[in-house]
């Protein structure tokens, strides 16, 4: 179970009222697992069937969980998925986790197509906090996210991996007004302007890790 992030909120004493996570893979490596556990309110968006059914029986009795079985992407409609397990990326991409650090080899058996969707048709405008790991896709949630969660946390690089949106990225972080919180193997994570102080450990932390 990753609870580093839960952790962390609850050394600044944050609350949340609704969380999401978008590419949950599977059910208990979620990133966002403690909050669901705690019963707020959360939304989850995972596109590869058979993730899906796993995730599916594990909450079975969180009525507080919705799920929405469909793939984030820049329009509504469909995309090729390549399945390679926790690294699961849109064909489309240019880059990702698994191309640059596992030498993806294309393999039209290992393909499947799944629906896609624009964030904002499942963005009720009401998440606080969000966790967002689609192999290289994180800036299309982003790009239609209806919402100003508290605390965002985006995979960025991962060994020599970097997300092909960065740019766009730390400038959507920057335009909105978001901060560095901490940085982690793989991820970033922000947090909204005035939402607390951050310690004199954590700015030297940020200073020796962004690039």
């Amino acid at each position: 179970m990753n609870d580093k992030l839960y952790n962390k909120c609850n050394s600044k004493k944050l609350t949340f009222h609704h969380v999401a996570e978008v590419g949950v893979y599977l059910p208990e490596t979620s990133n966002i697992l403690c909050f669901t556990e705690d019963r707020i309110k959360t939304t989850l968006v995972e596109a590869d069937p058979e993730s899906v059914a796993k995730i599916r029986v594990y909450f079975s009795e969180f009525e507080s969980v919705t799920l929405f079985p469909v793939a984030v992407w820049d329009t509504d409609g469909s995309v090729v998925l390549n399945k390679a397990s926790s690294s699961t990326f849109v064909d489309e991409l240019e880059s990702s986790p698994a191309m640059v650090n596992d030498k993806y080899v294309e393999d039209d058996t290992k393909k499947i197509i799944v629906e896609s969707k624009t964030f904002d048709k499942i963005d009720d405008g009401s998440i606080d906090l969000i966790s967002i790991d689609i192999e290289g896709g994180e800036w299309y949630v982003l790009k239609h996210m209806k919402s100003r969660p508290s605390v965002i946390s985006i995979e960025t690089h991962w060994k020599n991996y970097t997300n092909p949106f960065i740019k766009e990225i730390k400038e959507w972080m920057n335009n909105n007004d978001y901060l560095v919180w901490y940085i982690d193997k793989s991820d970033t994570v922000y947090f909204k302007k005035g939402l607390f102080e951050l310690t004199l450990l954590e700015k030297l932390d940020n200073r020796l890790k962004i690039k």
